[in-house]
């Protein structure tokens, strides 16, 4: 398969000496660099389509040159074919394609280490199969969340611009009659007609701070107390918290299967995942879990003092210690949050739906009426 397995575990020897040598902190950095928010890394749907590609060729006996070649050139995008093509020609030049990986800055660590172990146990087409397999899944996940999410969402845009158009147009047309015939007002029409005067009024100031309020977002979303916040706020919202939370956690049980699979120890496991999850409650929990577990404690145990992770999972998990088979134990509860996910997304969308078409019917009927009361009861007075 053109990869030195002697090299790979030489390589590997001197990597550790380095590491040995530098503080703990680089690797943070290599994986900072890897997640930055502008950064250059690969998105999922290419990732998933190279590591697919790549075990299914090389189970198929076809080496790894041709299958590098083969994938640069399928690519429509130059970047990416470019990308590949410097891949191949590292291995090549007598790089593993973990390093060749690395060395890209394009993929994470958590790529790297899984195949770098799966190289050197040789395994390298399970593990890719597995890489694949993730990617996929949480593709998956974030189209069941896209998708549920989709037709509510238009039919809020859309009953919004229903109810500005009444207020700043019809509402002023109706209330203009209104002044010219004199009396007072029922109640609601007085209130939807002070309603649209305010609205009409501070309109700008309106749309000032909900860019204000984007802008905010978008420059502290990296900030650790805005993630904090953010993700306690996200966690108590009903329905949607817990479907976000099942999805992380289902993220977590299956990263935790792949490394584990691919005999990569917990500790670094542990280390690995926290720099993909990129959830707070996970990544603020996973080294204080590094550290229980260093001092002896079980992992259930350590898990178990974070509210996030639930006691069935923690339950299950103290099982899968005893009887040493931990990563099937995390595939299944992986396999079990996904269809849980997947089947409330389901129900989520099909109870929004009607929900956001009745809230619409509501909101134009009360200000329809509330318009039409008053020539009500003029016509009845005449």
């Amino acid at each position: 398969m053109a990869i030195d397995i002697s090299k790979i575990k030489t390589n590997q020897r001197k990597q550790q000496v380095q590491n040995k040598e530098k503080s703990s902190s680089s690797v943070l950095d290599f994986l900072n660099k890897d997640i930055s928010l502008f950064g250059t890394g690969l998105k999922d749907r290419k990732k998933e389509a190279f590591y697919t590609e790549l075990s299914i060729l090389l189970s198929a006996g076809v080496d790894i040159r041709s299958t590098l070649e083969m994938i640069a050139s399928e690519q429509s995008n130059k970047k990416d074919a470019q990308l590949f093509t410097d891949i191949k020609d590292k291995v090549i030049a007598g790089s593993t394609l973990s390093e060749a990986l690395k060395e890209t800055s394009r993929f994470s660590a958590y790529e790297y280490f899984s195949l770098q172990i799966g190289e050197e146990t040789g395994k390298l087409t399970t593990v890719l199969r597995e890489l694949g397999e993730y990617y996929q899944k949480k593709i998956k996940q974030r189209r069941q969340i896209t998708g549920a999410l989709t037709y509510p969402m238009i039919v809020l845009v859309t009953s919004f611009g229903a109810i500005f158009f009444m207020l700043n147009f019809i509402v002023p047309m109706f209330s203009d009659v209104f002044k010219r015939f004199g009396g007072e007002l029922p109640y609601i029409t007085a209130l939807i007609v002070k309603v649209s005067t305010v609205f009409s009024d501070y309109f700008y100031l309106l749309l000032i701070l909900i860019a204000s309020a984007g802008i905010f977002i978008f420059t502290q979303r990296a900030n650790v107390r805005f993630r904090k916040v953010g993700a306690a706020m996200v966690l108590k919202l009903p329905l949607i918290g817990e479907i976000i939370r099942k999805i992380y956690l289902a993220r977590f049980c299956h990263s935790m299967t792949l490394l584990i699979g691919a005999k990569i120890p917990i500790i670094r496991a542990l280390g690995l995942v926290k720099q993909m999850i990129g959830f707070y409650p996970i990544e603020v929990a996973l080294p204080k879990i590094e550290e229980d577990i260093m001092q002896g404690v079980p992992l259930n145990q350590a898990m178990a003092k974070f509210g996030i992770f639930p006691r069935r999972m923690t339950g299950l998990l103290k099982v899968g210690e005893e009887v040493n088979q931990l990563e099937q134990f995390f595939d299944k509860i992986a396999k079990q949050y996904s269809d849980e996910v997947e089947h409330q997304t389901g129900l989520i969308s099909s109870m929004i739906e009607p929900f956001m078409i009745i809230f619409l019917g509501l909101i134009v009927g009360v200000i329809l009426i509330a318009m039409y009361l008053p020539l009500f009861q003029l016509s009845t007075t005449f």
